[in-house]
């Protein structure tokens, strides 16, 4: 369990660094006492504050984004819906007439098929 050691290793040297950078105990917890047979080696590390002044770039603002496109003239969007809305409706027609021809072949294929069903039938 070697992992255990380190972990306890690295609670008692955060603490012990706590206690040096507030100057004293605080009501922090103690960790476990480690197992018996094992050692756990411990090192104190001074740490030392630097300021440090930051300076802001010096690189040119950044490029301004694109403008809008100028909006159209009234004019020419409405003949643009027109021509838009036309398109729609004759692609609803042609829907609509490929539908009806298609039920009229099959209602047709259907009425040939019971014709051809009940003729035998009939005969019998």
């Amino acid at each position: 369990m070697k992992w255990i050691r380190k972990r306890d290793a690295l609670i008692a040297q955060t603490l012990a660094f706590v206690q040096s950078v507030t100057g004293g105990k605080d009501d922090v917890p103690q960790p476990e006492a480690p197992v018996a047979g094992s050692t756990v080696a411990m090192e104190i590390v001074a740490v030392e504050a630097a300021a440090v002044e930051i300076e802001p770039p010096q690189d040119p603002l950044p490029p301004r984004p694109a403008p809008f496109p100028a909006p159209r003239a009234s004019g020419d969007f409405r003949t643009e819906m027109q021509a838009r809305i036309a398109d729609f409706r004759k692609h609803q027609e042609r829907f609509e007439r490929e539908r009806e021809e298609y039920y009229a072949t099959t209602l047709t294929r259907l009425r040939a098929a019971i014709r051809d069903v009940s003729g035998p039938l009939a005969q019998k």
